[in-house]
């Protein structure tokens, strides 16, 4: 007994269109009028989605964009707000700083009452000369320190209230989005399910070439029907009179020569 030849299946190349597959594509579990019939009823779902999909228009990108500035606002706040406090902590270090230097200075002073000679009364003094300079510089650390604090609280000020602002305007945005999602919800998950449905029947490799031409294209039409009865309903080229026959027959798959769209039978809508 003769083994059946098991047929081997090549990987799917991304760059595939309907040209690619249009010799495999009668083989299949389902006629090729039935495969026709359930692409363009795979793009008519597709295309209702994508007029939902536009009534949004750019809210999601415009909602997207808003969090990501409020996130780069807040991360900013918490980095001038670290700065304020690392700030903060220099004061209080300057200031433990100038009580030694005042704490040594009376020290030294009083030990100038108890000098044995002047070489030991000019290093007293050179130590309180010393330690009186350390003391104007810590007083100059506080001073600037303060103003770069004042000034870094009018940035976090400024920062707070541009985070106000888009607040709002996401808290606007979100709730439109939400409107106009929850007016088209029931109709949205009516179609996905029906593209899921039309989806499942089609082979990978089919599938594949349509999202791909789909993509590329500005209408995202894959699958169009003859428009006036002689032209392509993608990009409106007129079609040989033998292709129209071949189109009616609903026997192949039959692709334009210019958009590379497949193009089927009117009846079909």
């Amino acid at each position: 007994m003769a083994k059946k030849t098991k047929k081997i299946e090549t990987p799917i190349d991304q760059r595939e269109t309907f040209v690619s597959i249009q010799k495999s594509f009668a083989d299949s579990d389902l006629s090729v009028e039935e495969k026709l019939k359930t692409l363009y009823a795979l793009q008519q779902a597709d295309t209702e989605i994508d007029k939902i999909l536009q009534l949004r228009g750019e809210l999601p990108v415009e909602v997207e964009n808003l969090e990501n500035e409020i996130a780069a606002l807040k991360a900013k706040a918490a980095n001038v707000t670290e700065k304020i406090d690392d700030a903060t902590k220099s004061i209080a270090e300057n200031k433990h700083n100038i009580a030694e230097c005042e704490a040594q200075i009376e020290k030294y002073k009083a030990q100038l009452d108890n000098v044995a000679n002047s070489r030991e009364y000019d290093s007293l003094n050179k130590e309180i000369e010393n330690q009186d300079l350390l003391r104007q510089i810590a007083e100059k650390n506080i001073f600037e320190t303060k103003d770069a604090i004042a000034a870094r609280k009018e940035e976090l000020e400024d920062i707070k209230a541009r985070l106000a602002v888009k607040n709002d305007d996401l808290k606007a945005k979100k709730q439109e989005l939400a409107t106009i999602v929850e007016s088209t919800a029931k109709e949205e998950e009516k179609l996905r399910v029906r593209r899921d449905a039309c989806a499942e029947k089609i082979d990978a490799r089919t599938m594949s070439a349509y999202e791909r031409i789909r993509s590329s294209c500005h209408n995202h039409l894959a699958v169009v029907s003859v428009f006036n009865g002689d032209s392509c309903g993608g990009c409106f080229n007129t079609i040989p009179p033998q292709r129209l026959i071949d189109i009616a027959s609903n026997r192949k798959m039959i692709i334009c020569e210019y958009c590379g769209r497949i193009l089927v039978n009117p009846d079909f809508e």
